[in-house]
Order: C-alpha cells, then sequence, then structure tokens
C-alpha cells in the first residue's frame, strides 16, 4: 500500500494525502486547509486516514510525496515527515513525479525537496 502526500496543493496550504493499493487504485484521500498548521495537523491525518481505513503504518510499501512548489515551510514539512516515516519503516520513499529527485545519505534514501525561492524569515 502506497501513501502520497502533498502538502502544497493550491494557493491555500491545503494537505492532501491518499492511500493507494497495491495496483495503484485509490483507496481513500483526505484533502484539508492546514494554514500555518502544516506541522502539527499532517501526522495526526495520516493517522486517522490508516485507521479509517483499518491499516497501520506497517502495512505501508512505499512513500511518495510532493516535493516541487508551494511555500517553503509547507514543502518542507512534507519532504521531512515522508523521509522520516519511510526510513523509520524501512520502506522506500520517491517524489510523485518520480524525477531524479532522491538522494542518498549514508545508505539511507530521502526526497530532496526543490524549493522555488529562498525562505522569507522575517
Amino acid at each position: 500500500m502506497k501513501l502520497i502526500i502533498n502538502t502544497v496543493k493550491g494557493d491555500n496550504q491545503d494537505i492532501e494525502i491518499s492511500l493507494y493499493n497495491n495496483n495503484n487504485n485509490n483507496i481513500d484521500s483526505s484533502c484539508f486547509n492546514a494554514h500555518r498548521r502544516q506541522a502539527e495537523m499532517l501526522l495526526p491525518a495520516i493517522e486517522k486516514l490508516l485507521i479509517k481505513n483499518n491499516k497501520s503504518p506497517e502495512d505501508l510499501t512505499k512513500i511518495e510525496v510532493e516535493n516541487k512548489g508551494g511555500s517553503f515551510t509547507s514543502l518542507r514539512v512534507g519532504v521531512i515527515t515522508a523521509n522520516a516515516m519511510a526510513y523509520a519503516l524501512g520502506i522506500p520513499v520517491s517524489s510523485v513525479s518520480g524525477e531524479g529527485d532522491t538522494i542518498e545519505e549514508e545508505s539511507i534514501l530521502m526526497v530532496k525537496p526543490m524549493y522555488d525561492s529562498e525562505p522569507n524569515i522575517g
């Protein structure tokens, strides 16, 4: 089963998470606004989606994450969450686009975020 994470959906900082079976058919999805609360809301939403479908994190075999576009923080939260979950579960992680956006550090495969611009920290 595959989990897809998109924290850069739309201009309103929406989050979309989806579960797909091994035949790449959508099992269930959830989309919600998380304006400035992505880090707070993403993991509980993933847990809720898994529980709703009688699944656990251990049922996941792959994670894909959107790694381009959106705000700096939204993108960073999605990519970091996907990388950390994949590492903890010992499963592959990749970008949704599948373009060569993964890197390997000390035998750990990670998705690299592709930022549109430098962060505006003020």
